[in-house]
C-alpha cells in the first residue's frame, strides 16, 4: 500500500500533455476574437453568447481530457491516437470560432460530441481492467457524463437549424458541469486521482491564461510611448503580475497537493478561474479602446476580477489544515472587494483612477493572501 501512494505522488506531467496544451493556445486566442466585434459601444450580443459559450465549452474539454489521462494514462500508444485525434477536432472547433459562427455551428458541435465521445470510449475501454467496484462506479459516472453532454451537443444542432436559438449548447456545458458538482460531491473523500499531477495540470493551463494577458498587456506598446501610455501598460502590467503573484500562493503553499481526493470540485473551481482570466485580458485589451462604451466595459473588468477571486478562495477547500481560510480572511478579503467595486463605480469616468484602484485591489488581496500561507 506505500509502495503504491509512493508511486502516485512521482506523476509527472509529460511532454505529450504539453503539445497537447498547445492546441488550447491556439483556442483561446479564438475565443477571445469573438470580443472585437464592437457594435453600439460595445460587443455584438451574438458574439458575446457565442464567446461565453465557446470559452466554458472548451475548457470543459480540456477538464474532462485532463482528468482521464491523470486516473487511467499510462503514455501508451493508444492514449496517443486518442489524443492526437481530439486535438485534429479542436481545430474544427478554432475554425468554427467566429463572428458569423452560425455558418460553423454544425461543424463545430459535430467535433464536440466527438471530442467528448473520444473520451467516453477510453473510459468504456476501461471499465474492462477495473474489478473495485468504487472504481467502475466512477468510470460509469464520467461515460455517462460525457455521453450523454455528447447527446445533447448533437441535439443542438437540429435545435438550431429549427429555432436558431443556442439553448441547448448551454444545457450541454450545464449538465456536464452539475454532473461533476453532483458527484465531486457524492464520492468527495473517495481518493481516485493523482492530485499532485492534477493541480499542476491545472496550474499550467492557468499559465497559458496569463500567457494572453501578458500579450494583452503588450498592446499599451504598440502606440507612441508618451507619459499618458507608459502609466496604463505599468499598471496594466501590475495588475497582470498581482493576479499570478496571488494564484502561486494559493499553489504553491496553500493548497494541500498531497491530499486524497476525486479532485472533481477543483477542476471545475478552475474552469471559472481560467474563465474569469479570459475576462480579464479583454477587458485589458477594452480599456485602450475608445470605441467601448465606459459602463459595460467596467462591468466586465469589475465582475472577473471578483469572479476571479471568489473561485480563487474557492480552492480553499482544498488548503492545507494549517491554511483554512477562516472567517477573518474572508472578511478582510471580502471587504477589499466592496470597497474596490465602490470605488471603480465612483471613479468610472477618470480611467487614470480606475486602472490605479485596480492595481492596488490586486496587491492589497495578494498582501492577505500572503499572509495565510503556510
Amino acid at each position: 500500500m506505500v509502495k503504491q501512494i509512493l508511486e502516485k505522488k512521482e506523476k509527472k506531467v509529460e511532454y505529450v500533455e504539453l503539445i497537447y496544451d498547445l492546441i488550447f493556445v491556439y483556442i483561446i486566442g479564438r475565443n477571445n476574437s469573438l470580443l472585437h466585434h464592437i457594435t453600439g459601444g460595445f460587443v455584438d450580443p451574438l458574439s458575446f453568447v457565442a464567446y461565453v459559450l465557446c470559452t466554458l465549452a472548451v475548457i470543459q474539454i480540456w477538464n474532462f481530457s485532463t482528468y482521464y489521462i491523470n486516473i487511467y494514462g499510462r503514455h501508451s500508444v493508444r492514449e496517443h491516437i486518442f489524443l492526437f485525434l481530439n486535438m485534429f477536432l479542436l481545430y474544427f472547433i478554432g475554425e468554427g470560432t467566429r463572428a458569423d459562427w452560425a455558418g460553423y455551428h454544425t461543424m463545430y458541435h459535430v467535433a464536440w460530441a466527438l471530442i467528448l465521445i473520444n473520451i467516453g470510449v477510453q473510459y468504456a475501454i476501461e471499465l474492462r481492467s477495473h474489478c473495485a467496484p468504487a472504481n467502475r462506479r466512477q468510470i460509469v459516472r464520467m461515460m455517462v457524463i460525457l455521453f450523454c453532454e455528447a447527446l445533447i451537443a448533437l441535439t443542438a444542432i437540429i435545435e438550431f437549424r429549427l429555432l436558431q436559438t443556442s439553448w441547448p449548447s448551454l444545457a450541454a456545458i450545464l449538465f456536464g458541469m452539475g454532473m461533476v458538482l453532483f458527484f465531486g460531491r457524492r464520492s468527495s473523500n473517495q481518493s481516485f486521482v493523482d492530485f499532485p499531477h492534477l493541480s499542476e495540470r491545472a496550474m499550467l493551463y492557468v499559465v497559458l491564461a496569463f500567457g494572453e494577458m501578458v500579450i494583452a498587456v503588450s498592446g499599451y506598446f504598440s502606440d507612441e510611448i508618451t507619459p499618458n501610455n507608459l502609466y496604463f501598460a505599468a499598471m496594466a502590467f501590475l495588475i497582470v503580475v498581482g493576479l499570478f503573484l496571488s494564484y502561486g500562493v494559493f499553489y504553491d503553499h496553500i493548497i494541500d497537493r498531497d491530499r486524497n481526493t476525486n479532485g472533481l470540485l477543483y477542476m471545475l473551481m478552475h474552469i471559472f478561474i481560467i474563465f474569469s482570466l479570459n475576462n480579464i485580458t479583454n477587458s485589458l485589451e477594452f480599456m485602450r479602446d475608445s470605441e467601448v462604451m465606459l459602463m459595460p466595459k467596467l462591468l466586465l473588468l469589475l465582475g472577473s476580477f471578483l469572479l476571479f477571486y471568489v473561485f480563487l478562495f474557492a480552492t480553499g477547500r482544498y488548503a492545507k489544515q494549517r491554511c483554512r481560510l477562516n472567517g477573518r480572511f474572508l472578511l478582510l478579503t471580502g471587504g477589499v472587494g466592496v470597497v474596490f467595486a465602490v470605488l471603480m463605480l465612483v471613479f468610472r469616468e477618470n480611467m487614470y483612477v480606475n486602472i490605479a484602484v485596480s492595481v492596488l485591489f490586486v496587491f492589497s488581496e495578494f498582501a492577505i493572501i500572503r499572509k495565510q500561507r503556510a
